[in-house]
């Protein structure tokens, strides 16, 4: 029996070998699993510290992405309490003192300035902080005799305690290197009382780089007088800051405007020379006053050509000084001079006699 299922038996026994071996394969598996399992606590990191990580991860890039894009002032400050330590110490140094504004007048040009001029500011009242006599003496010089009270300080410290009993100037000339209160720090407490506030600074300095008369400014100087000072720079800053009516001495070929005299005109085309003009328009006067009549007489004797040539002179001389409508008319009577059956030259003539003694006139007062 057992031959007859031998086959039967070993392929039975085979399945069952097979099987012991798998499970022997498994069991060790598993128990090597296991054992793994309970080492790998000591090097795994767990869910929530790996969270951490990665939130700190995301806060430092995000710190560094802001750093990146943060804008730095020109100045280098950053923020924070040093940052702002440096601001105050620098706040000082922008501050600007001179900040009070004046109304500055435009000087006309006008004619060699002399001592008689400052007389145009009587009543004025200038405070002068100089240390120097001989600049003091300078000052007193020119002004003197001419109506401008003149009040003398020795220095900063002077200036401020006359200040501090009488305030009513226009002016303060002010030395900007004197002893004891310098000019800079005399200012600087002038600017900071609105009761000074009518009173302009002008700083008096041998002083002309850009660096130093900047530093004027911000002291709060609103203008600055080179030394040695000059009369006519003087007359122009007393000019300017003050609310005289009076007008400066402007030279007369520059500002002689009427109807029939443009002065201006007339001393360009003279090379802006006073003399040569006055010359010009006296001699006008002796040759063509008389004009009117000698046209008369030509036109009335039908010389023609004599009295275009006397027009066309009194055209070349009209242009010349600026006697724009007398110029006009006497171009057109020389087109008129064609028509000879209206005769209507006769009539223009009377304009031009008009003209003529209005201008004759007005170069007479300019005399």
């Amino acid at each position: 029996m057992f031959y007859e299922y031998q086959t039967e038996i070993m392929g039975v026994v085979a399945i069952l070998v097979v099987l012991v071996i798998y499970l022997i394969v498994k069991i060790k598996k598993e128990k090597k699993d296991a054992q793994i399992k309970e080492e790998l606590p000591t090097i795994e990191l767990p869910e929530d510290k790996n969270s951490t990580i990665n939130d700190s991860y995301d806060t430092e890039q995000k710190v560094t992405d802001e750093y990146d894009n943060q804008e730095i002032e020109p100045d280098g400050t950053e923020e924070g309490s040093f940052g702002e330590i440096l601001q105050e110490e620098k706040t000082p140094q922008k501050e600007d003192t001179n900040t009070t504004s004046f109304q500055k007048r435009d000087v006309p040009p006008h004619d060699k300035i002399t001592k008689e001029n400052f007389k145009e500011f009587a009543g004025a009242r200038i405070l002068v902080a100089e240390d120097n006599l001989i600049n003091q003496k300078v000052i007193n010089g020119l002004l003197a005799d001419s109506g401008i009270e003149v009040v003398i300080a020795d220095d900063g410290q002077v200036a401020l305690e006359i200040l501090e009993e009488d305030s009513n100037f226009t002016l303060i000339l002010m030395d900007a290197h004197m002893p004891r209160i310098d000019g800079f720090e005399a200012t600087r407490t002038i600017r900071a009382n609105p009761k000074y506030d009518h009173i302009v600074v002008i700083a008096l300095s041998g002083d002309t780089a850009a660096d130093d008369i900047q530093k004027m400014h911000d002291a709060g100087m609103s203008e600055h007088l080179e030394k040695p000072l000059r009369m006519v720079d003087l007359y122009d800053m007393i000019y300017a800051y003050t609310g005289s009516q009076n007008t400066p001495r402007v030279s007369q070929e520059q500002t002689i405007m009427t109807q029939e005299l443009d002065g201006e005109k007339g001393l360009e085309i003279c090379g802006g020379d006073k003399e040569f003009y006055q010359e010009i328009l006296n001699e006008f006067v002796a040759t063509y006053e008389d004009s009117p009549q000698k046209l008369l007489n030509f036109l009335e004797k039908e010389q023609m050509q004599e009295a275009d040539k006397l027009l066309l002179d009194l055209m070349g001389v009209t242009a010349n000084i600026g006697a724009q409508p007398l110029n006009e008319i006497a171009g057109t009577i020389k087109l008129s001079l064609k028509d000879t059956q209206e005769k209507s030259y006769l009539t223009l003539l009377e304009q031009y006699k008009t003209h003529l003694q209005a201008l004759i006139r007005d170069i007479k007062n300019y005399n």
